[in-house]
């Protein structure tokens, strides 16, 4: 017996925000031109190195944005949740490409040592105050959908690195301004090496989860349990299941014993959705299926779990 609640027309936490993912497409991808004539007139690495992680944003946000329209496809008998996984595959993407990126920006930045760069700090320090600009209004964009999203959290923290990448070239530039010290340029080109591979760890981790089908972050299963065992005519409960299909699409299935007596009288239907409600109302989970087995049932059930 089950319980199942429709899906609608917007299912995902990414498709809710879509307008925000292509503001932020539209903003970092004036901001690579710009960065990209600052990097060939000025001769920077680091204001290269920055273009070619929000290029690489860029991408991720519009693989985002395409996922996003694909997971609102239509379910089919092949395909019973749609496309809805589409969003974290683009997620993984997204977090593949930033760890490649890191990797050719630190390489390019240890063949460069040993070299006296030239570099024309006054174009460089002026083309990143505009890159970081850009990036903390596309910040402010993404605020709002970074937590319910693995797409828009992903693009939140490309845009973060991003900022942060922005600063270090100011930085650099500055330190070159000041001193003559080309090797700033350097350095601040490993820096945003360093700094991108960490958020591409901690996204690529959530992916895997979502994919493992882990419980979702902050479900206590114990919890859940008590909460349906609190539900008068239920004696117990098991094969317990928690899981995402993408983000913001929690589902939930469980076996749960029902005494007799209250499975046999009238009425006993309310059981089904006092569970519903309870799941609803405590662990914000709308897809729930619950098989209601008698008490009798046990002794087919074979090894139960959870």
């Amino acid at each position: 017996m089950g319980h199942d609640h429709g899906i609608t027309a917007n299912p995902t936490a990414a498709g809710r925000h879509r307008k925000r993912l292509f503001v932020v497409v539209a903003i970092t991808l004036a901001v690579v031109v710009i960065q990209v004539i600052g990097a060939a007139v000025s001769g920077s690495l680091a204001l290269l190195a920055d273009a070619g992680h929000m290029l690489s944003d860029a991408a991720g946000v519009s693989i985002a944005l395409l996922a996003s329209w694909i997971a609102t496809l239509p379910a089919s008998d092949r395909r019973t949740y749609g496309y809805q996984r589409a969003e974290v595959l683009a997620a993984l993407a997204n977090a593949l490409v930033l760890i490649v990126i890191a990797v050719i920006i630190f390489i390019e930045a240890i063949r460069r040592f040993g070299t006296e760069p030239d570099v024309q700090t006054g174009i460089m320090l002026a083309t990143a105050v505009v890159g970081a600009v850009a990036n903390l209004v596309s910040l402010l964009v993404l605020q709002g959908g970074q937590k319910e999203s693995l797409n828009v959290r992903g693009a939140y923290l490309e845009v973060l690195g991003d900022l942060l990448g922005s600063i270090a070239v100011i930085a650099a530039a500055i330190v070159i301004a000041l001193t003559g010290y080309g090797q700033a340029d350097t350095w601040a080109s490993i820096l945003i090496a360093v700094m991108i591979l960490p958020r591409a760890w901690s996204l690529l981790k959530d992916v895997v989860n979502v994919l493992l089908e882990a419980t979702p972050k902050g479900v206590d299963l114990d919890m859940v349990r008590d909460h349906i065992l609190s539900v008068d005519g239920v004696t117990d409960v098991h094969d317990i299941h928690i899981w995402t299909i993408t983000s913001g699409v929690p589902v939930f299935s469980a076996h749960v014993v029902v005494d007799n007596d209250a499975l046999d009288a009238p009425g006993s239907d309310r059981i089904l959705d006092r569970l519903c409600e309870c799941l609803g109302s405590h662990f914000d989970t709308a897809h729930c299926t619950f098989q209601l087995e008698p008490q009798a049932h046990a002794h087919h059930e074979r090894d139960p779990h959870t």
